[in-house]
């Protein structure tokens, strides 16, 4: 059967008004591509209709090739347009899916702060630290022989009625200081030795505005060759230096400690009195015999504080239940 050039040309023309037809209704890319296979591709619909072109007399196959020429073009450039379109389009939605409202309003977190005791005690550390000395712990709960007697502190020695104690089944107690901790230290180190050792301590004390059954201490202990007092005061003048700073009006006087001789309290000025923050002295002959020290070539220091009196002097802070009582309002202004 015979193919006219009417024919083809008609063929040209209906796939050329399918074709953007078609192109004009899709709405990706993906099936955009789909479509330029189907009509432009080497098995697709305009390069069957081409194959017919044998058919034709000489005179005629330019005819049909300038007009397939021109269908093909405007398919193309068809094809192009919409897909530069498609690309704006889903450009645009990317952009609107990722973009930030800067008018709406912000949702905050609230950040989390280090607790005042927990501040203290870090910088506290940090001025011992600095002093040449290392950090030192502790178990809270204790023996006798640990928190007392090791202290200088015998069974019957009246000192115990100093420190209300609790004590638990199997002859275990929390323990009243972490002076517990320079004992179990010393057992397993040879002087010379400088450590601070923070933590939690417990006595059955009646709580008020300056008193806590639970509070925090802090204790130093250095032992060498030939400290004396004078190393033990310099040590603590510089340390409440760097506390409060040299401005703070400080004082020692004389006290007792079963395990320091001698021993004296540390008082420096708040809110117009004098408030007792550190005891010290020098350490019993007894405690370093205790560990297998010779007190005739070593002698030692040792002080102890209240993390939560030096808290309360350095913040100006009244009442010295405010740091347990989890108030926002109090804790948010540190």
């Amino acid at each position: 059967m015979t193919t006219t050039l009417k024919e083809i040309e008609t063929q040209l023309q209906i796939l050329q008004k399918e074709a953007l037809s078609a192109i004009g209704e899709t709405d990706t890319i993906d099936e955009l591509e789909k479509l330029r296979i189907n009509y432009l591709g080497k098995k697709g619909q305009l390069s069957e209709i081409l194959r017919s072109m044998g058919k034709l007399s000489p005179e005629d196959r330019p005819l049909i090739g300038g007009v397939a020429n021109e269908v093909k073009e405007e398919v193309q450039t068809q094809l192009e347009s919409q897909r530069q379109h498609l690309q704006r389009v889903q450009i645009a939605a990317q952009l609107a899916a990722e973009t930030l409202d800067v008018t709406m309003p912000g949702v905050s977190r609230h950040l989390g702060r280090v607790h005042p005791l927990n501040a203290m005690t870090d910088r506290i550390i940090d001025i011992f630290v600095g002093l040449g000395y290392t950090v030192a712990s502790g178990p809270h709960i204790e023996t006798d022989y640990y928190n007392f007697e090791a202290l200088n502190t015998p069974p019957d020695h009246p000192a115990r009625d100093m420190q209300d104690t609790f004590y638990l089944p199997g002859e275990k107690l929390l323990r009243t200081h972490t002076s517990s901790v320079q004992i179990r230290y010393m057992e397993t180190h040879t002087p010379p030795i400088r450590i601070v050792a923070p933590g939690r301590v417990y006595r059955r004390d009646t709580v008020d505005a300056t008193h806590s059954a639970v509070f925090h201490q802090l204790e130093i202990l250095a032992v060498d060759r030939g400290l004396t007092f004078t190393q033990l005061k310099g040590t603590i003048q510089e340390f409440i230096r760097q506390i409060f700073g040299a401005d703070l009006p400080l004082q020692f006087r004389a006290s007792y400690f079963p395990f320091t001789e001698p021993s004296a309290e540390v008082d420096v000025q708040w809110q117009g009195k004098w408030l007792e923050v550190m005891g010290c002295g020098m350490v019993d002959p007894n405690v370093l015999e205790a560990v297998g020290y010779d007190p005739e070539i070593y002698t030692g220091f040792a002080a102890g504080l209240g993390i939560e009196r030096f808290a309360m002097v350095l913040h100006q802070i009244d009442d010295i239940r405010r740091l347990y009582n989890s108030d926002l309002r109090f804790l948010r202004q540190f």
